[in-house]
């Protein structure tokens, strides 16, 4: 499956990896896509991860899950 999130906050490389990798640690996900400058995290995963714990990873990291 795949998923695109819209995440705001986001500014640099740092930001980008912090979300990459709190996005990776959740079992089931297998590619991230992060675009700066859209803001936009395209997420290639199998169950059990689902788009809510990936909202809430994303949210971890301190950014906010846009509509």
């Amino acid at each position: 499956m795949k998923t695109t999130i819209k995440v705001e906050g986001m500014t640099c490389g740092h930001c980008e990896k912090a979300v990459n990798e709190a996005l990776k640690e959740l079992e089931g996900v297998q590619s991230v896509q992060v675009n700066l400058s859209s803001g936009d995290v395209e997420v290639t995963y199998d169950a059990p991860a689902t788009v809510e714990q990936m909202e809430e990873a994303i949210e971890d990291q301190g950014y906010d899950v846009g509509a």
